[in-house]
């Protein structure tokens, strides 16, 4: 979403003045939505207080926690240790990238500078939110000794410190260096020189996302495998030496991982919008520069709201009252939305109706992928139901039945994302219709970048909701550790089966917003490359032919093809890499706890404790390393494509540009300049294949692994034979082969997806 300078080529003269360019009027919007950000922070810090200051349960409850959450930070401690240096590293690889360009040299230090704060932001959005669920999870596991309604309101205002937090730290991150930046002097530039927030983000997203998706799959693997299938122990108990790894794991994957995911995914439609309106600063003014500010502010609110409206009966499911604050906080983003959009994209040509029914083309995605996401992994429906049903014949029909269901799972969620990107294209037209000096392309690409403004509209309250997840099942795991009564343990239950549901939904919601940026990332990248060749043609004194353009990339090209082929093969290699390090690292975790049994038997007779730190630093030790390749590959290989592909001949060159007449060259011209153009085109292909392939791959791992999980929980409900029974046994097998999917590979691919398009896009001077 970084780096778009494409509207700004598109946009000619416009034939009319601004509705608003005024630098004050804007100033009132900056400072509104700065100050929504820091009163959300307050909000989150009253949260926080509150539920820090609830009850702690009993000393034995006390103790499990205190192990969950000195595991969590010990092992957070050391993988943002880890994404440090590597970030270091590539600040300078940036720094020295910008600075060997005339074009890019003045922006090499600002560039630099956003990029580090991206990233520092990321990781402070990802701690935060686990500080708070490491410390609630105890809480609402004390709540549930007395009202199931306490529990739930407990959980979720635990989780809603990690959204709020996460949307605000974006909203305030891209809101302060804008105007540190003098983008209130300069509005229309400024928001080129935020290229690198959302590159930080991304990368510390993905590594936070896989090391922690490793580590939470690897331990529950390996706890499963021993404790459920050879030992025959329920889950989370006090007996498996891997059990508080597996706790841990829920937090460093579910909490830190998905609050750096989210938080890159609000930063860079931040950047991205605010660049489009950039681009149309003619039609709008500044306000269209800040109107995505505006929308967060408004989640913010709307979120907090949601937050408080949700309680619960002792008889009803927890998750009829979370999608109730969802759909509170749905209306009030809608409403506020619209507000937003009357009063900010406004002009004498313009119709904002068309405009605001792309955001509703937005909020409407958001809500047909989390029904599309429930109805994949809900237990009550059919997808569920074919896999329950295949574990009553073994592992084997279980896995089988499984896979069948995640490869369904891509068709809906590809119709709903193609509807959502044709209507709000179209929307996009016809609400620009009367402004003259733009191209239909133009409107329609800032259609679809409303509307992905609009799915992202609930983004705080849906990752409230996120956290919500591993907050409940840790409460689950400690009143059962603890021992406590059998009426607590089903209250947690309750809450845990809903807490399921809701990190299967936010996967959803997550690749659902990447995916509806897809198309717009794509043809960010072609006219950055488009805007690149301009200025190099004109700094060498040659001329544009009228009309050129570098928008149809040629497949039939050897390095379009080639550059194709390998983005469809990074996600699988990716995928494999992540998949592989859960499966080692669970090894030596089966292998612990193995050893652990033979060596003190009193463990099994419940005469003595086993040794939870020694499996806790065994998982981490081994994630962060595991976690390394694949993140190096994930940045590496795209950059690399663009530098080889560089310095291609003539003979590879595709048909996009336009020879100079008469002359033989060593590479195409442009205009009577030489300008090879095989590196961006390879890179073109890459971008473009490797996030089709990702999403679909993406989807596949999320909501298959989903559905294998709920499959194993019905069961565990006294269907089928419940416990211990054979279609258990084949159900959690068919469980840690899910796991690695939903919780590694699956989450890591949208992360994978949206750092593709921003390292092409902030690197894209050194392709041509």
């Amino acid at each position: 979403m970084v780096g778009v300078s494409f509207l700004a080529m598109a946009v000619q003269q416009v034939p009319y003045a601004p509705a608003v360019v005024d630098g004050s009027d804007g100033r009132v919007y900056l400072w509104i939505a700065l100050g929504v950000g820091v009163l959300a922070l307050v909000a989150a810090l009253m949260l926080a207080r509150a539920v820090i200051a609830s009850d702690t349960g009993t000393p034995e409850m006390q103790a499990i926690s205190n192990a969950i959450r000195e595991g969590a930070e010990a092992f957070l401690r050391r993988q943002y240790k880890t994404i440090g240096a590597i970030a270091v590293v590539l600040a300078v690889v940036v720094f020295v990238g910008y600075k060997a360009s005339p074009r890019t040299s003045p922006y090499a230090l600002k560039t630099v500078v956003s990029f580090l704060v991206g990233a520092v932001c990321s990781g402070l959005a990802g701690f935060t939110g686990m500080y708070c669920s490491i410390r609630a999870n105890i809480r609402t596991a004390s709540a549930a000794r007395t009202s199931l309604n306490k529990a739930l309101q407990m959980a979720l205002r635990g989780g809603a410190v990690t959204g709020l937090v996460v949307v605000a730290l974006s909203l305030l991150g891209v809101g302060l260096l804008f105007l540190f930046f003098g983008g209130l002097e300069h509005p229309q530039a400024v928001p080129y020189q935020l290229v690198g927030f959302g590159f930080g983000a991304s990368l510390v997203a993905l590594f936070a996302q896989l090391g922690g998706g490793i580590y939470t799959k690897a331990a529950d693997v390996g706890a499963d495998l021993v404790g459920k299938v050879e030992a025959g122990i329920p889950e989370d108990d006090p007996r498996n030496p891997a059990v508080i790894a597996d706790l841990v794991g829920d937090n460093v994957g579910d909490c830190a991982g998905r609050g750096a995911d989210l938080f890159e995914s609000t930063a860079a439609e931040n950047v991205g919008a605010m660049i489009l309106g950039a681009a149309l600063y003619p039609v709008f003014g500044v306000k269209g520069i800040l109107f995505p500010l505006i929308v967060h502010a408004i989640n913010l609110i709307a979120s907090i709201v949601g937050v408080f409206v949700v309680k619960t009966r002792e008889d009803e499911d927890p998750m009829h009252a979370l999608n109730k604050g969802f759909y509170v906080t749905s209306a009030l983003a809608l409403a506020g939305f619209a507000g937003a959009v009357y009063t900010m994209l406004n002009g004498p040509q313009v119709q904002p109706i068309w405009l605001l029914g792309c955001g509703v083309i937005g909020l409407v995605t958001a809500f047909l992928f989390v029904w599309i996401t429930e109805y994949y992994t809900e237990a009550i429906y059919r997808p569920v139901k074919s896999i329950v049903e295949a574990s009553v014949t073994g592992p084997a029909t279980n896995i089988i039945s499984g896979l069948a269901v995640g490869m369904e799972t891509p068709a809906m969620p590809v119709v709903v994302i193609s509807a959502a990107l044709l209507l709000s294209y179209y929307f996009g037209v016809q609400g620009l219709a009367g402004v003259a000096g733009i191209s239909d392309y133009a409107k329609g690409i800032y259609g679809t970048a409303i509307a992905t403004m609009g799915m992202l509209s609930c983004a705080a309250y849906i990752l409230a909701m996120d956290t919500f997840g591993p907050i409940t099942d840790n409460a689950g795991g400690i009143i059962e550790m603890s021992n406590q009564p059998h009426e607590i343990r089903d209250r947690t239950d309750k809450l845990d089966s809903a807490g399921n549901t809701t990190k299967a939904l936010t996967k959803g919601y997550a690749i659902g917003s990447a995916s509806l940026a897809a198309f717009l990332l794509f043809s960010a990248y072609l006219e950055e490359i488009k805007t690149i060749v301009t200025d190099k043609v004109a700094l060498a004194g040659g001329y544009m032919p009228v009309g050129w353009s570098f928008t149809n990339i040629n497949l039939a090209q050897v390095p379009v093809f080639v550059g194709a082929l390998l983005g469809a093969m990074l996600t699988y290699l990716f995928s494999s890499l992540a998949i592989k390090a859960v499966g080692r690292t669970a090894q030596m975790v089966v292998k612990d706890v193995r050893d652990q049994f033979k060596e003190n038997p009193g463990i099994m007779l419940g005469t003595s404790k086993p040794d939870y730190a020694r499996c806790v630093n065994i998982v981490t030790g081994a994630a962060l390393k595991e976690m390394v390749v694949p993140g190096l590959l994930a940045v590496g290989l795209p950059v690399v494509v663009g530098l080889i592909f560089r310095h291609f001949s003539a003979s590879y060159q595709a048909s996009s540009a336009l020879y100079a007449p008469g002359a033989i060259l060593p590479v195409p011209a442009i205009g009577g300049v030489p300008v090879n153009l095989a590196g961006a085109e390879a890179v073109a292909g890459l971008l473009m294949v490797g996030t089709i392939s990702g999403v679909l791959l993406a989807m596949l791992m999320n909501n298959g692994g989903g559905a294998w999980d709920n499959a194993k929980k019905f069961i565990e409900t006294g269907q089928y034979g419940g416990k211990k029974s054979e279609a258990h046994k084949a159900a959690v097998v068919g469980d840690t082969v899910g796991d690695p999917f939903k919780d590694t590979a699956g989450p890591s691919l949208h992360v994978l997806i949206k750092l593709l398009a921003t390292i092409t896009l902030v690197l894209a001077p050194l392709f041509v």
